[in-house]
């Protein structure tokens, strides 16, 4: 079924999509007034809709009944990644959509290879995706991506979480299975380094707020894989999977 992301509350029963949503709804699925439609709030609002009329620029749906999303994740994910160079964030970005996350904050370490002057097109770019991922996947919330920070606003915003996990190529002792079998809190931060890895200040850091040093193994994962593999593994320790 058609599903897309609407903004404001139903109106006399009635939500109304515009712009590209209203053209991609009328003019390339060329759903007629009859048609069952899903249109979501982005905040974990499912509205199941029947299409009232078609007109050039926008699409009005009566409001048959709401309910929660079903599709979003027991724990309130937050991906806190490295800008790793090229565009594998936008690979990154659109996975961790689809997995389940809910915020992405990318951050500026001091081993970046990709230190951009600007990253506002970018961050638009990924917000994009984002948005596309999650229509995509039948998503109930729409992913946050907030502007670049430095890596101690980053590491600083997810201690505030339950379950702060800050993955380290250097840890030795405890791994990610480890920290999982004790339970998962109601809101997870995963911290992913850039392709040169954390320095020891970092790393001092991360420790200093209070995350969790853990490994993802014996292996050494690119950094666009990490992420992947961190969420599943999280998701799946929390019931998601």
């Amino acid at each position: 079924m058609p599903r897309f992301f609407v903004t404001g509350q139903p109106e006399g029963g009635l939500l109304t999509l515009r712009g590209e949503d209203a053209h991609h709804a009328g003019r390339v699925l060329r759903l007629r007034p009859g048609e069952a439609v899903t249109l979501c709030d982005g905040a974990g609002t499912d509205y199941d809709c029947t299409v009232e009329t078609v007109e050039k620029g926008a699409v009005t749906c009566w409001v048959q009944g709401s309910h929660p999303a079903e599709t979003e994740p027991r724990q309130r994910l937050t991906l806190c990644m490295a800008l790793p160079k090229g565009d594998k964030m936008d690979f990154i970005v659109q996975k961790a959509v689809e997995l389940g996350v809910h915020a992405i904050i990318p951050y500026l370490s001091r081993n970046c290879v990709s230190r951009p002057d600007r990253t506002d097109k970018k961050v638009e770019r990924w917000r994009k995706i984002a948005l596309e991922a999650a229509k995509q996947c039948g998503r109930g919330c729409l992913p946050s991506v907030s502007m670049v920070v430095t890596a101690e606003e980053a590491m600083a915003k997810a201690a505030q979480s339950e379950t702060a996990l800050f993955f380290y190529e250097y840890e030795r002792e405890t791994g990610l299975r480890d920290v999982l079998q004790h339970g998962v809190g109601s809101t997870v931060s995963l911290v992913i380094g850039p392709e040169g890895g954390f320095t020891h200040e970092e790393a001092a850091l991360a420790a200093q707020l209070g995350l969790k040093s853990v490994s993802l193994g014996t292996r050494i994962l690119r950094c666009e894989t990490a992420p992947v593999a961190a969420l599943a593994a999280v998701l799946y320790a929390g019931g998601n999977m």
